[in-house]
């Protein structure tokens, strides 16, 4: 064996290791220091990042955050989990989730805040959330109205304390932040910059809008000076090389054509992987990942030598990086040209008869392809509904499928401005069934090539690539069973809506059935 060649990972020679998975809500690519982003400071990321491996190229299964952690949970897409690959629904005590295989093989395992949800856990006959055991009790006084009291920190101690003598331990550590609702001119309260801020091409460039993304960094960094005080834990007491640290997020930013939609900024998101000696430091890897390689890297990472045969029983669509870790750039290591999926369902309650958008994704390479199989419907959510009393609200008191925000507002009260009118369309107006992006020249989705009769050729490619793999792992979107996901419970509040145009069309004829 050449001595440049990676090692073969094995639990022969050591102890299991310990799991800290942190994931923060509502946080996009590439919203942390470390990726030049210097308007938002995250010292602890930061850290992670340089003593491990810092990936540019990390997608979520899903840009909403409950199909996206069962995604994440089992390492299945999320039209392959039912009910859990829909928004605030139930999970299917069928469908295996690491913590309790961990569980089994003697590791201590507990979440802080926001474990799976929202959606119903016990409805599935499931004794606990699926992240774990809750360690909650820990408060503090919160420094603004948008950030939680848990001091996720002092409830990791809890934790830890409660474990057996060596006994291994899995932690999840879910963020209440950068999730809506901010405290309005917090970041500015602060002392930060609004000239600093990096303000997205799809998003206007105004004061008001640089004060809301200031509140969003300034959660971002809250949640960060958490995870700095669980490192500083984890080596006080000798157990931070011993312990594989995955911080990520479960979505894309609050903010209108982001969280929610299928672009960059709702899919795309940060992810630092540290782990002792065996990630090879100070990395920075392009490999395209997704979020549904985190649990067979984690149980890898746990059973060695076993997983083999483990993988082999148990089969699903993630791909451990464990080797990739270890440097291995071979077949042996997460493909480099391997394309990552998203899809979407039902996210709030944002139209008549609570009707999701429903969308598939694929990235490869440098392109962006994106499928709308309902184009007739709002895919931010319908323009209007009905109030508490019955009667219709105003014409632009809808678009629930965008967190209620400072930046949805300008962009309402400003929709037929010469200028920031763009950006409301961008935000709320229909799609194409098809959108096709070069994120290479176009990062930030504004130009769809779909139109274009030069793309023919390759919108056909990546149109049929994704068709293949869908009816591969069984997509009732593809292979004639989509509206199934239109009948799963919500278990959040409904609101109403009037009955949409498109109902007398094709598309509505097995819907209005429902």
């Amino acid at each position: 064996m050449h001595s440049d060649q990676p090692p073969t990972y094995s639990l022969k020679e050591g102890k299991r290791p310990n799991i800290l998975f942190v994931i923060s809500d509502d946080q996009s690519y590439p919203h942390a220091s470390v990726y030049g982003e210097d308007w938002l400071k995250t010292p602890a990321f930061d850290r992670v990042a340089r003593e491990g491996v810092l990936f540019t190229q990390a997608y979520t299964a899903s840009p909403g955050c409950s199909p996206s952690r069962a995604a994440i949970l089992t390492g299945l897409n999320c039209w392959q989990l039912e009910d859990a690959g829909t928004h605030a629904s139930a999970f299917p005590a069928k469908f295996t989730v690491f913590p309790d295989v961990l569980e089994e093989l003697g590791y201590h395992v507990g979440f802080t805040q926001k474990g799976w949800g929202p959606g119903n856990w016990e409805i599935s006959g499931r004794k606990r959330n699926p992240a774990g055991n809750p360690y909650q009790e820990k408060r503090l006084q919160a420094p603004t109205t948008g950030i939680v009291s848990n001091d996720y920190a002092a409830n990791f101690v809890d934790f830890l304390a409660d474990r057996a003598s060596e006994q291994p331990f899995c932690f999840w550590f879910g963020a209440a932040e950068p999730h809506r609702d901010f405290e309005a001119g917090s970041g500015l309260a602060s002392g930060k910059d609004p000239l600093a801020v990096n303000v997205p091409a799809f998003l206007p460039d105004t004061p008001e809008i640089r004060s809301d993304l200031l509140d969003y960094a300034l959660e971002i960094e809250w949640y960060d000076h958490h995870l700095g005080r669980m490192l500083a834990h984890l080596d006080s007491i000798g157990e931070l090389d011993n312990t594989l640290i995955i911080v990520t997020a479960d979505n894309g930013m609050a903010f209108p054509r982001a969280k929610a939609t299928m672009y960059e900024h709702g899919i795309h998101v940060p992810l630092a992987i540290r782990w002792g000696q065996w990630a090879k430091p100070g990395r920075i890897l392009d490999h395209l990942v997704s979020l549904i390689d985190v649990a067979p890297t984690i149980l890898e990472a746990a059973m060695g030598e076993a997983y083999a045969a483990y993988a082999q029983e148990n089969p699903v669509e993630g791909k451990s990086m464990v080797a990739l870790l270890g440097g291995d750039r071979t077949e042996n290591a997460v493909d480099v040209d391997r394309p990552v999926f998203s899809s979407r369902e039902r996210h709030s309650s944002s139209r008549w008869n609570n009707l999701g958008y429903p969308q598939r994704a694929m990235r490869k390479g440098n392109l962006l392809y994106i499928r709308n199989f309902a184009p007739a419907r709002w895919p931010a959510g319908a323009p209007q509904k009905f109030l508490d009393a019955g009667t219709l609200g105003p014409e632009h008191g809808g678009y629930h499928d965008i967190d209620g925000c400072p930046t949805l507002d300008f962009l309402i009260d400003n929709r037929d401005h010469p200028t920031y009118g763009t950006y409301f369309q961008l935000a709320v107006a229909k799609r194409p069934e098809e959108e096709l992006f070069d994120l290479t020249s176009d990062p930030f989705c504004l130009n769809n090539l779909a139109t274009q009769k030069s793309y023919e050729a390759t919108l056909a490619e990546v149109r049929d690539e994704m068709e293949t793999y869908l009816r591969r792992t069984g997509d009732p979107r593809v292979t004639g069973n989509g509206e199934i996901f239109e009948t799963y419970i919500r278990y959040s509040p409904i609101r109403e809506f009037p009955e949409p145009d498109w109902l007398n069309q094709p598309e509505s004829i097995d819907l209005k059935s429902n």
